[in-house]
């Protein structure tokens, strides 16, 4: 409740609040997820990763990091197929191509993505060759 007057009443301020605002809220999600409230951490986090789409686009570093913790969010609920979806599809061409093969959030992403197939009971051999 605090948090959503102070963006309230600061959201007149410039660039640098609204930046510093959803560092705050990527933090409360990280919380949120420690404390097993992973619903209420998936909500703020696809919020935040919508922000930074709109705002950053999707090749920004800081996009594709929070996209990184929208996935990860995503595997707390044993949502796998959205997370491989989202990681596969979305968040590593972008990465590779704007930070590199051998970014470590790159590198990140790949393991995400390996975690979200290995751990789906449903997945298939094919499945896994796919994502090579």
């Amino acid at each position: 409740a605090n948090l959503a007057l102070l963006r309230r009443y600061w959201s007149h301020s410039g660039k640098d609040f609204r930046d510093d605002m959803l560092r705050v809220e990527s933090c409360l999600s990280a919380v949120l997820n420690s404390l097993g409230r992973h619903d209420e951490a998936l909500v703020l986090t696809r919020r935040i990763h919508a922000r930074r789409v709109a705002t950053l686009g999707v090749s920004h570093e800081s996009t594709i990091m929070e996209g990184c913790n929208l996935a990860m969010t995503l595997q707390c609920l044993e949502l796998w197929d959205e997370s491989a979806t989202l990681v596969r599809d979305q968040l590593l061409p972008e990465a590779r191509r704007s930070l590199g093969t051998d970014h470590t959030i790159t590198l990140g992403l790949n393991q995400t993505l390996a975690d979200s197939l290995q751990d789906n009971d449903e997945c298939t051999r094919d499945d896994l060759l796919e994502a090579e």
